[in-house]
């Protein structure tokens, strides 16, 4: 049975689906109970499940990512909402040193089957610390997985399979796509959570992306295609770990890669994604690995992010001089 429906209304099913399935699955954050969140993705949940499975928490982010790890402790699947971005910081010193680490910590024996939701990105006119790109932190981190849903179906999906594993996921939103619509399928087997896509097939170059970025190429390679070059598109979904296998038979076949992120550009994901195909791929590729991103900046006002953001012709900048090689 597939529906059309915006991401948000996807998160959204697909947090009820995991609540109906698992009486142990609770979600926590500021605003998400009666308001239904910031961006209403939990919105009718409490009214349904009740304040004891929705909690709306104190404004209070060690908190919130501190009370879910005595909840994992306790055999609980507390999905936690970061309200923006940047409001991640205060619990980060949390989901670094505790959070990541307890499994290991306790030789095993403790899981920590928590999910960490973040809207990240920009793109929304927002004002300082709610436009930020935070990926690179924690994919830095061992004992982490980060992924990120780009279009409606996966959404519904992924946000599932992320509260079904035993390993803490953080789970990037790319919130000025929330009303971006698509078909859910809800009767298929879904991709795999740490698998990549190839979301548009092509021969001339490899765009590589995640999250709010995967449109973007997409529109970008079909202006290209109006121009006589064949672009192909990878959705990444899943930052940490990295599905090379999808990545390496990608660019082995089209000899060129480009990497675009909205994240700064030094020490970003797109460069461990060059190092990595460079040693790889070393004597196969024409041209070498480039990368479209942020700028090595504080996000911008908001009057001024669309300089900032990377474009549709930021992107075919880069693919022209891949291609010049």
């Amino acid at each position: 049975m597939n529906e059309k429906l915006t991401m948000a209304k996807a998160l959204n099913r697909g947090l009820r689906r995991a609540l109906q399935a698992d009486p142990k699955v609770l979600l926590a954050g500021e605003d998400i109970g009666k308001l239904g969140g910031v961006f209403r993705i939990t919105e009718g949940l409490q009214a349904e499940f009740g304040e004891n499975r929705v909690v709306d928490s104190p404004l209070a982010e060690s908190g919130i990512i501190g009370t879910a790890v005595g909840l994992c402790m306790r055999g609980y699947r507390p999905v936690v909402e970061i309200q923006f971005d940047g409001f991640v910081f205060p619990g980060f010193a949390q989901i670094v040193s505790q959070v990541a680490k307890m499994h290991m910590r306790t030789g095993g024996r403790q899981k920590m089957p928590m999910v960490i939701r973040i809207p990240f990105g920009g793109g929304i006119g927002a004002v300082e610390h709610h436009s930020e790109s935070p990926e690179a932190y924690f994919a830095h981190t061992p004992g982490l997985k980060v992924v990120s849903c780009a279009n409606p179906n996966d959404a519904y999906w992924m946000i599932q399979q992320a509260i079904g594993s035993d390993d803490p996921v953080v789970f990037l939103e790319p919130k000025r796509r929330y009303q971006q619509k698509g078909e859910v399928n809800f009767t298929d087997r879904p991709a795999p959570m740490h698998q990549a896509s190839i979301v548009r097939h092509g021969s001339d170059a490899t765009l590589l992306a995640y999250g709010p970025m995967v449109k973007t190429c997409l529109d970008a390679a079909a202006v290209a295609a109006e121009e006589g070059t064949d672009l192909e598109v990878v959705d990444l979904r899943t930052i940490s770990p990295i599905d090379w296998v999808t990545v390496i038979s990608s660019v082995r076949r089209t000899r060129r890669a480009i990497v675009v992120h909205e994240a700064p550009l030094t020490l970003g994901l797109g460069a461990e994604i060059a190092a990595k195909l460079t040693e790889e791929l070393f004597y196969v590729m024409e041209s070498p690995v480039l990368r479209v991103a942020g700028f090595d900046m504080p996000y911008p006002p908001a009057r001024v992010e669309s300089e900032y953001l990377p474009s549709v012709d930021r992107i075919l900048d880069t693919v022209d001089t891949s291609l010049a090689y």
